[in-house]
């Protein structure tokens, strides 16, 4: 059973910027598509960036050139590097795993087997 964790939110202005951490425990992350997720108040959960065991990313259009996922296979974490945040950006955020690689449809989230607990971004305007 892989648990996630994830780590690095917080509170920060418009314009800035915030990297999210997640540490898959006991299973090597070279294994997994590896995935962010997030949920803004009164919304559905969407997928932001989901990134394949060949090191293909998939970006959600409203994050694309502003987001960056990430994968540090020597310290077995997945990472989501995001600048010039805005208000639409405040969200819960879950990493997400799935096993043997990512599916045809990476950023659906019933595709993903596994989920941390989430991390709480605000972005103040």
């Amino acid at each position: 059973q892989v648990q996630l964790v994830e780590s690095g939110g917080g509170s920060v202005q418009a314009g800035g910027s915030l990297r999210l951490s997640c540490a898959p425990s006991g299973y090597p992350i070279i294994s997994l598509c590896m995935g962010w997720f997030r949920q803004a108040p009164g919304k559905e959960r969407e997928g932001v960036a989901t990134l394949d065991r060949d090191g293909t990313a998939t970006y959600a259009d409203s994050v694309k050139g502003r987001f960056t996922i990430s994968i540090d296979n020597a310290g077995n974490s997945a990472y989501l590097q995001m600048n010039s945040l805005t208000a639409e950006d405040t969200a819960m955020y879950y990493c997400a795993a799935r096993n043997w690689g990512c599916s045809g449809s990476p950023l659906e989230q019933h595709e993903m087997d596994y989920w941390g607990k989430g991390t709480l971004v605000t972005i103040s305007s």
